[in-house]
């Protein structure tokens, strides 16, 4: 039995608003079966609410058409991500959405339920507290690039978007440790400037990691012109086991069908949102897909994500992309559907998928 993806497509048919990707998300979200699941519950929309100058989250407008929706079934929603942050600047605001828009792990951060793992050096879930307490989950996922699993999507958006730094720490961690080879550096700064987490400095001219602070998120790697900093494994694998395993846990505090996923494939970017920038997409917009099942959902995403569709200028000048595999493991080296793999077999769903589509 294949699992049910809703699909709408970003093709349209004649010049008119009703044929156009905000009208048929409505029509989506009214072939769900949210309106009973819903109902006078305390619902957590997880979506991610962007980083710094980043324009490419999922425009506004599509969080007010669901959060009005949520209202009128008799949701009690709240939007949630690690950090509000900067949210308004992209119109992610309760005056406009109609409801709460919350850091997951409280004010200081310091709200969240201990579980535990044991995964090579992963030990600790530590659930954020206003995902923890939610009745039902809404992940609302924008689709991308993702240096560190390939393809950031409804899995990502849990397992580094649901917890705390220390645990995004350690399923980072997972990959290896950062090695700088002083050589090669020219004092640049731009891995110091390029942290969100303040966890590196040069002192006396030595580069300096606050571990307590670091989350392995590879920023710094990323941005180094001259390799002088390198990840001394890459245990891509590792991390993306991590991270499903890490999904599981946080979807294990939930009922039984009390989770709904929503990927949009709009503004494919070839990094994630975190990073507090936007680049030209690399693909052409695909549309909006939707299911319960969270395997089937982004083994579809990543199916729709081609290489042959690779636009002009959507990477930096002079990358050489690889010459096999997916476009993100052409341009990240890491396998996206490795991360896919790991939820099947943690029993989270199903990769065999048939669409349903919202004309």
């Amino acid at each position: 039995m294949k699992s049910k993806v809703l699909f709408a497509s970003v093709a349209y048919e004649r010049y008119e608003a009703d044929c156009t990707l905000p009208a048929k998300f409505d029509r989506l979200l009214e072939s769900t079966e949210l309106a009973e699941k819903v109902k006078g519950r305390h619902t957590a929309v997880k979506m991610h609410l962007g980083r710094n100058i980043g324009f490419t989250t999922i425009h506004p407008l599509f969080i007010k058409k669901l959060i009005d929706k949520l209202l009128a079934w008799g949701a009690k929603p709240y939007i949630t991500d690690q950090t509000t942050d900067g949210a308004r600047y992209r119109g992610y605001t309760e005056d406009f959405l109609g409801c709460k828009v919350v850091d997951t792990n409280g004010v200081l951060g310091k709200y969240y339920y201990e579980k535990y793992v044991d995964f090579k050096t992963f030990k600790n879930v530590d659930i954020s507290g206003h995902i923890h307490d939610a009745e039902f989950m809404i992940d609302l996922s924008h689709a991308k690039g993702h240096g560190a699993c390939g393809f950031g999507g409804a899995c990502k958006n849990i397992a580094m978007g649901c917890v705390t730094d220390r645990t995004r720490g350690q399923i980072h961690a997972l990959e290896g440790g950062i090695t700088w080879d002083e050589n090669k550096c020219i004092h640049c700064d731009q891995c110091v400037k390029s942290c969100n987490h303040y966890a590196n400095e040069f002192v006396d001219g030595k580069y300096e990691v606050n571990f307590h602070h670091c989350t392995y998120c590879q920023h710094c790697v990323k941005v180094c012109p001259n390799e002088a900093l390198v990840m001394d494994a890459n245990h891509y694998h590792d991390f993306q086991t991590g991270m499903a395993l890490c999904t599981k846990t946080v979807l294990d505090t939930f009922d039984k069908d009390s989770v709904y996923y929503i990927n949009f494939l709009t503004n494919i970017t070839a990094l994630c949102d975190c990073w507090g920038l936007s680049t030209p997409s690399l693909v052409p917009d695909i549309g909006i897909m939707a299911s319960s099942d969270i395997v089937a959902i982004e083994r579809a995403s990543v199916d729709a994500i081609k290489f042959e569709d690779l636009l002009p200028n959507s990477t930096p000048k002079g990358v050489e992309l690889g010459t096999k595999g997916h476009l993100f493991e052409r341009l990240h080296g890491v396998e996206p559907y490795t991360q896919i793999n790991e939820l099947e077999k943690a029993g989270l769903g199903s990769q065999e998928y048939a669409f349903e589509d919202i004309s």
